[in-house]
């Protein structure tokens, strides 16, 4: 995914505007975008979005971009997310021991 983000905006000449602060506000609203397709909802309604395929298509582009601008983020400051999410799921871990958290959020 990382190369495959470096080859589309090298092509577009986009390194120019990839910085940290336009990417993650990039970021920023497109999380917002997938917001608003639950926005309006109940949580436990919020799973009934399966049920309709033409908000799932567009849920499925809305986590694309999501992902894009991480990974064009990562790429910006070269960042190996898979080692950053293992690095943070382990500490996690620690943190959030499973069978003192087991349905618990708090």
């Amino acid at each position: 995914m990382r190369d495959r983000m470096r080859e589309f905006v090298s092509e577009r000449d986009w390194d120019q505007f990839h910085t940290p602060k336009n990417l993650a506000m990039g970021l920023a609203i497109e999380t917002a975008e997938l917001m608003e397709h639950v926005q309006w909802v109940g949580s436990e309604s919020s799973r009934g979005v399966t049920d309709d395929p033409e908000v799932m298509q567009e849920i499925r582009e809305e986590l694309a971009d999501c992902l894009s601008y991480i990974v064009a983020f990562a790429n910006s400051l070269d960042i190996d997310l898979s080692a950053a999410y293992f690095e943070k799921i382990t500490k996690n871990e620690k943190k959030y021991p499973a069978a003192e958290y087991r349905g618990r959020y708090k």
